[in-house]
């Protein structure tokens, strides 16, 4: 597994490699770990009064308060690692390395402190997301597990992209540990309490009686359900199923993983395209805005 790593100094990146870190130790091979470090340009006008060995000391010097710090961290973990830094901006260069790189999964620590804050998960983390294809693993606030074995939960909406997740859990799952607790998770609508657009307004969905809500819940939860069944069955892995009941997924799914304390929820995303829908998506932003669970999003290739 390769894994590309965009850092800086800051406490979000440390508990990223941190992560990582411990996560390389259950592994049967060794991961393949990049890190990348991103230093702004010195203001032309400064850059000139300064001169150009100058210049290029104080950038080794701040990339090396990110890299070497990290670097130490894998080393001890038994990992190697490469580490490199370009000059530049996160929007031209960060996006331009990640969309080029091989990596099977990027992680990154999300600093949540823009003005992004509560509809994505800062503006680095939301540029790299919309310029690549590759899985990505976002940490939060709160610090990581210690755990080996990971508790997590893949989101199902009906689609191949939560299906691309279950691959990728399949494909990957010694990073999750020895014994992983896989729950596979789909909400399905409340309809008795659904409302859908209408000529005057917001307007209730006709009566339905208790079984024909029960059919439909169940048949829309089975067709979620078959083809990740499958995957892991022919994987020989097994995972509880779960269904949940409500109109913002999001908000339910946010809702189960603090009520059962989740190590990562995995989903997949819808690709690349309009800033929602390359980023998050409805579903994914309101999880990161409801709880500090690591996200784990996977793109179909």
């Amino acid at each position: 597994m390769r894994i590309l790593m965009p850092i800086d100094a800051s406490s979000y990146s440390k508990a990223a490699v941190a992560f990582v870190a411990s996560r390389a130790r259950l592994m049967k091979s060794r991961p393949d770990v990049e890190l990348l470090n991103i230093q702004y340009r010195v203001p032309l006008r400064a850059a000139r009064a300064l001169g150009k060995e100058m210049v290029n000391s104080y950038h080794d010097s701040e990339a090396n308060r990110a890299l070497k710090p990290a670097l130490a961290t894998l080393k001890r973990a038994d990992v190697k690692a490469g580490a490199r830094y370009v000059v530049g901006t996160v929007a031209n260069e960060l996006a331009a390395i990640v969309a080029a790189d091989a990596a099977d999964l990027i992680v990154m620590g999300s600093h949540g402190d823009t003005g992004l804050r509560k509809l994505l998960l800062g503006s680095v983390t939301s540029t790299v997301m919309a310029s690549c294809a590759t899985a990505m693993l976002v940490m939060r606030d709160e610090p990581p597990t210690k755990k080996d074995s990971l508790k997590l939960a893949i989101a199902l909406d009906g689609s191949r992209y939560g299906v691309a997740a279950v691959r990728f859990f399949v494909k990957h799952r010694d990073f999750f540990g020895a014994t992983p607790a896989l729950t596979l998770v789909h909400v399905v609508p409340d309809l008795l309490n659904l409302v859908v657009p209408g000529f005057f307004g917001r307007v209730p969905v006709p009566n339905l009686k208790p079984e024909q809500i029960e059919a439909m819940q169940s048949a829309a939860f089975e067709a979620a359900m078959v083809p990740a069944r499958k995957l892991l069955e022919r994987a020989g892995v097994t995972a509880t199923e779960v269904r949940l009941s409500g109109n913002d997924p999001g908000d339910q799914i946010a809702v189960y993983a603090a009520k059962n304390k989740l190590d990562l929820i995995a989903l997949g995303s819808h690709g690349q395209g309009a800033l929602e829908s390359a980023v998050l998506g409805s579903v994914a932003t309101r999880i990161a805005a409801k709880c500090q669970v690591p996200l784990l999003f996977v793109r179909e290739k």
